[in-house]
């Protein structure tokens, strides 16, 4: 791997800065209802701390789990323009996803790294974590302050043996985010097509920058950005589980024929997927228009954008069947010392980096950003 600073430059009113709060931080713990559960923090942030982060403009949230997260403000507030909320969006991927499918991941004799004691209690959720890569949820998400606007931590796997499974997000309320440091990081990638990288990997040498850019700055409250460079296409990035069968065989099943795997983990989708190249928008309307009406619905779509999007959908499936984003965002805090930021993240939590097409290079250049909250 290997690193290039570029310089930038701060502007910032060192007294309009002065005269504002310093940012505030809070976490709380969630213990979900059901397995598929949506719960407002900001209301509860407000219940359990009064007004300390409604003054902020902005506010980060982060989720510790790689099963549960947030959506981006933009679709949140499109999907809460209806009544049922985000509901409609999330059976969606459960219907793409179902439990149970059968998935490499969830084959716990075949999960090295664990214990047999680990086996007895590990989750076989395979299908919440591709919902949560597919469906675009993060771990880290920064809401501009809205009135009365709801903001929804989403758990896709909050019961695990009849028993809620405990969950920890954080809400830091902020003024405005200076950009600090930024560095770009090549990453070298097999020469297959379908792929994944855990950045977190120790031999990238990438963390490591990133603590070393804190250090060196001196940010206690903050954020990491990890982003594809321009011109880095047929990739993504997400935080989740780094786990060998999620990643390089459900995942890659995913990627490399999305609707191959839907026919066989729901069979009740696609009656006939071979012929779906000679009937295209017409079979998918009938055979698929109970799931996909569900997703057009929440998102207040017409149908002559469902055509385009069903069309695109079986040209290019791995582009349009994920959500993957260009950028990921890691949290800084000093929440264990104060006056001391680090990486603050889940025990499982890793940036990922997945390709679904060759690259020539075999590498991709990734743009990692320091910023602080002020």
């Amino acid at each position: 791997m290997t690193f290039r600073t570029k310089p930038v430059k701060l502007n910032s009113d060192l007294g309009h800065i002065q005269a504002m709060s310093a940012p505030a931080q809070v976490t709380l713990a969630v213990s979900p209802r059901t397995r598929i559960d949506v719960v407002d923090v900001r209301a509860r942030a407000a219940s359990a701390h009064g007004d300390l982060l409604e003054h902020f403009p902005r506010a980060l949230y982060y989720s510790f789990h790689t099963t549960a997260g947030y959506l981006d403000q933009g679709l949140a507030k499109r999907l809460n323009r209806k009544r049922d909320g985000v509901a409609p969006y999330l059976s969606f991927f459960q219907a793409l996803f179902p439990e149970g499918g059968g998935y490499q991941h969830d084959e716990l004799h075949l999960r090295e790294e664990l214990s047999e004691a680990q086996r007895r209690v590990e989750p076989r959720n395979a299908d919440s974590h591709l919902a949560f890569i597919s469906a675009g949820l993060r771990s880290c998400v920064s809401y501009r302050r809205r009135r009365g606007e709801p903001v929804y931590f989403i758990d896709l796997d909050g019961i695990n043996n009849g028993q809620p499974r405990q969950r920890v997000t954080s809400i830091l309320g902020y003024n405005l985010e200076e950009p600090v440091a930024t560095v770009r990081v090549t990453v070298p990638i097999s020469g297959h097509p379908v792929d994944s990288v855990n950045l977190k990997d120790p031999r990238l040498g990438l963390y490591d920058r990133c603590r070393e850019l804190i250090a060196q700055h001196g940010v206690d409250k903050g954020r990491i950005h990890i982003a594809l460079a321009p011109g880095e296409y047929q990739a993504g990035l997400t935080v989740n589980e780094y786990e060998t069968l999620l990643m390089q065989h459900d995942l890659a099943e995913v990627l490399r024929n999305p609707l191959r795997f839907m026919a066989e983990k729901s069979r009740h989708l696609l009656a006939d997927p071979r012929a779906i190249p000679n009937k295209t928008i017409g079979y998918a309307k009938y055979d698929m228009v109970r799931v996909f009406n569900e997703l057009v619905d929440a998102l207040g779509l017409n149908e002559s954008v469902v055509e385009k999007i069903l069309a695109s959908f079986i040209r290019a499936p791995a582009r349009r069947f994920l959500r993957m984003k260009r950028s990921v965002c890691l949290l800084v805090s000093d929440g264990d010392q104060p006056g001391l930021g680090t990486l603050a993240e889940g025990p499982f939590q890793s940036p990922i980096l997945v390709q679904w097409q060759r690259s020539e290079r075999r590498e991709r250049a990734i743009d990692v950003s320091l910023t602080r909250f002020r």
